[in-house]
């Protein structure tokens, strides 16, 4: 039928029931294939927005990698959810399932430590569905993405400070959400990080002698940081300075 009759509408049903038959088999990533030809050949199928939903639900089933580990699939791309959320999104941009699919895609991305990638997934979001319910969780995910980078904090203290400013600007916004406590969780955590590195540089420039820049840097992390561990800390080498200052004068 197929091969025969490639424009006829018996065609477009014989190229869907070929994915209902692969998705049954648990053939998934066959399936979505069978499935998206039904969407490139025959765009005016019926079967169209049933066909986004099923892609959309085997997208799900490979989210997790759960289910290509349990069919022993050897795959062609990393994660088959990637390819299938995207193929949602631009099969029906602004349809019922596209916002789902463009944080999930996002979400996919920052589960595999792609933060740039899905930074500019979860941009989207909010760029093209700024009323959808995921656009909140969006700029969430965003500056978790940032802290993700900032977490070897010495290395880029930039995406540290990026990361601690839109978290507490989506608690600004979403005091009730849900998602707050964890960026409240998350800006308390980035603290912690400024906070050893400015001690960090304290003890530098201690060991180098440099002891009026050591005491700016201890009376920066006590003044800024007050409730932090490490303002203790700080506040025991001024001391320790001091008792030697006084020794030696």
């Amino acid at each position: 039928m197929l091969k025969s009759y490639p424009k006829s509408p018996e065609a477009a049903e014989a190229q869907y029931y070929l994915g209902l038959a692969e998705e049954n088999q648990g053939r998934l990533y066959e399936a979505y294939q069978a499935y998206q030809m039904v969407i490139d050949k025959y765009p005016f199928s019926e079967r169209i927005q049933e066909i986004i939903e099923r892609e959309y639900k085997i997208a799900e089933k490979f989210m997790s990698g759960e289910k290509r580990k349990a069919l022993g699939m050897n795959l062609p791309v990393e994660n088959p959810a990637i390819e299938i959320f995207g193929k949602v999104v631009d099969n029906s941009t602004y349809g019922p399932l596209a916002s789902k699919a463009q944080y999930k895609l996002g979400l996919v991305l920052k589960g595999l430590m792609r933060y740039y990638e899905a930074e500019e997934e979860f941009n989207k979001v909010i760029s093209r569905y700024p009323d959808s319910e995921w656009a909140s969780a969006a700029k969430f995910q965003i500056a978790s993405c940032r802290a993700a980078l900032s977490k070897g904090f010495a290395y880029d203290q930039g995406s540290a400070q990026e990361a601690k400013e839109q978290f507490e600007e989506f608690v600004k916004e979403h005091p009730d959400a849900v998602l707050s406590l964890d960026a409240e969780k998350n800006i308390g955590m980035i603290r912690q990080k400024e906070a050893e590195a400015s001690y960090n540089i304290a003890v530098f420039y201690e060991k180098q002698k440099a002891f009026d820049s050591a005491k700016i840097y201890y009376n920066n992390v006590i003044s800024e940081y007050g409730q932090n561990p490490w303002a203790v800390k700080a506040a025991e080498r001024l001391q320790i300075m001091e008792q030697k200052n006084e020794k030696k004068n």
